[in-house]
């Protein structure tokens, strides 16, 4: 039987962001996508225990595939459960989002600053903003991002305030990169050359530090599943197939 396909969201997204890969595994393989705490209609959590609550609905085994800060909560799970996984797939992802001292493929002080500003004042606005973000540097019209975002959203659960906090504090203090060596299972990572949120040099570095990892670049922003979709899931399901 073939390993079940986890998808994991990031900041902000449900699990209705996968509702293209949804469709298209489904067919074949089983299929589980999840929610972050708080996110989706899904009870919110404290923090410090986003990593387990994901942990105990992981299915053995799987192939765990986290986009974002899902990726970075990936990293993870494959270092502390690697027991649990047959692969890890880390999408327009990074092992630190923050600029620091002797990484500077991440956000500034002043960006995550205002970042932390906006979602105090008007949460709603920020997401809209962050979703643009995400798309830019793809070749979409007004219509096609419409669309877009009128099938990925999911507006009748939109994330808590406390767990888009919570959020940004992950983002805010984790730092992976002594993890990366760690990491034993069959490991690939997708980026794009475009994106405005994660840059692709920060996908480089992960590929570069995790033992035998593949890296797939694509012409893209920050959600190749969603603007790119079918040449994702075709790349991303030959790759399975090939670990197993």
């Amino acid at each position: 039987m073939r390993p079940t396909l986890v998808f994991v969201p990031g900041w902000g997204q449900s699990s209705q962001i996968w509702h293209n890969q949804s469709a298209y595994f489904s067919k074949d393989w089983p299929v589980q996508v999840v929610n972050l705490p708080g996110h989706g209609g899904v009870p919110d959590a404290p923090v410090e225990s986003w990593l387990n609550e994901l942990s105990n609905v992981l299915p053995q085994p799987c192939i765990l595939i986290g986009w974002s800060l899902g990726g970075m909560l990936a990293i993870q799970l494959a270092h502390y459960w690697p027991e649990k996984l047959a692969g890890l797939v880390l999408v327009s992802s990074t092992p630190c989002f923050r600029t620091k001292a002797g990484w500077t493929q991440g956000c500034s002080d002043e960006q995550f600053h205002a970042f932390e500003q906006a979602l105090e004042h008007d949460s709603d606005k920020l997401l809209q903003q962050f979703f643009m973000l995400m798309l830019h540097g793809d070749t979409v019209s007004r219509g096609q991002f419409n669309v877009i975002a009128k099938e990925a959203v999911d507006r009748k659960h939109p994330p808590l305030p406390a767990a888009l906090r919570s959020g940004l504090k992950l983002l805010d203090t984790l730092d992976l990169r002594d993890q990366l060596a760690d990491i034993s299972v069959p490991t690939l990572v997708v980026h794009g050359t475009h994106d405005q949120v994660v840059p692709v040099e920060a996908g480089r570095y992960l590929a570069g530090h995790i033992p035998d990892a593949n890296l797939h670049i694509m012409e893209c922003g920050h959600a190749p599943y969603l603007t790119q979709d079918k040449p994702f899931n075709e790349y991303l399901e030959q790759w399975c197939l090939n670990i197993i």
